[in-house]
């Protein structure tokens, strides 16, 4: 099933409001080319010639979400660092609504990826878990902004900023608000009573174990959602697609026949996809197949991208 978006559906997706909460971080780019092996380790040398900076982890789908228009909110927890205005100021690039705490006793995660002849050789990762007390003013500030959304999404990176993600949840399905979460770990009981889950084969596996076929495949994830009290569970397979299980059954859609470059990031373009869809009134089914495209498309470019409605359309 092929997405054709109409303008009135590029107008709901306007129209359409989100709180993105999570674990905000940067991702960092150094790119060269390597020619030679160091004589100190038998490691390559990289001639570093260019830098870049994007958003990562929950800020990724919030760019992602407001690449295709839709009005963005954000709230999480930064150090009171360079990296931290670095990731200010491309969220309000982007058209990104700021809502992140400073914590000054915490370094910004930052994701430092070295780059030549478009291969990743190398991710240094540079975190820390935030102060409890940035993450109590964060549950504080989230109760507020409840009311001028239509739709929540959770981005767990397992980096501590989903601490209070059970309350959180709760505060949200109370207000009416449909809840995507896209989870980390093998504990999805604080996720319980979320509207959507969305995790990819790796992260299922580590939950509900290993399946035999697909009758086996729909048993677990089934199960695991009735459990949870989930009304969907997405779960995306690489190169098999996705499969939608509700109470209605399970759908699946084919992945998009294209060359896979990149797959980083590209988790966040399909929650960031699928919210976006379903805050404008589309039915899971067919955001599915929305986020299937979104996530076909990102993966062909490099390092964490965005996809625009033109793309879409």
């Amino acid at each position: 099933m092929d997405i054709q978006l109409s303008s009135s559906d590029i107008q709901a997706f306007k129209k359409a409001r989100l709180l993105i909460v999570g674990d905000v971080m940067l991702d960092r780019y150094w790119f060269g080319d390597t020619e030679r092996i160091s004589p100190e380790a038998p490691v390559p040398v990289v001639l570093v010639s260019k830098e870049d900076e994007r958003l990562g982890g929950a800020a990724n789908v919030a760019r992602n979400a407001a690449s295709v228009g839709a009005q963005i909110s954000i709230l999480g927890v930064v150090g009171d660092d360079e990296s931290g205005k670095i990731i200010e100021r491309l969220l309000q690039e982007q058209g990104v609504k700021s809502y992140l705490q400073r914590d000054p006793n915490l370094k910004t995660t930052v994701k430092l990826r070295v780059v030549a002849r478009q291969q990743q050789l190398i991710r240094l990762d540079f975190e820390k878990a935030p102060t409890h007390e940035a993450l109590l003013n964060k549950l504080e500030q989230f109760q507020s902004l409840l009311n001028d959304v239509d739709a929540v999404v959770f981005s767990d990176y397992g980096k501590g900023g989903l601490t209070h993600v059970t309350q959180m949840i709760a505060a949200a399905k109370a207000a009416g608000k449909f809840v995507l979460v896209d989870p980390k770990g093998d504990d999805y009981s604080k996720y319980q009573s979320a509207s959507m889950i969305t995790p990819n084969r790796a992260e299922l596996r580590e939950v509900v174990g290993r399946w035999k076929d697909e009758a086996d495949l729909t048993k677990k994830a089934q199960a695991l959602r009735e459990t949870l009290k989930l009304d969907a569970l997405l779960l995306t397979r690489s190169e098999e697609g996705m499969s939608l299980f509700t109470a209605k059954g399970v759908e699946h859609v084919k992945a998009q026949a294209r060359e896979v470059f990149d797959v980083s990031g590209a988790g966040d373009t399909v929650i960031a996809a699928m919210a976006v869809a379903l805050a404008a009134g589309w039915a899971p089914g067919k955001a599915m197949n929305l986020a299937n495209k979104a996530g076909g498309i990102v993966v062909g470019k490099l390092g964490t991208a965005t996809v625009s409605l033109e793309e879409l359309q």
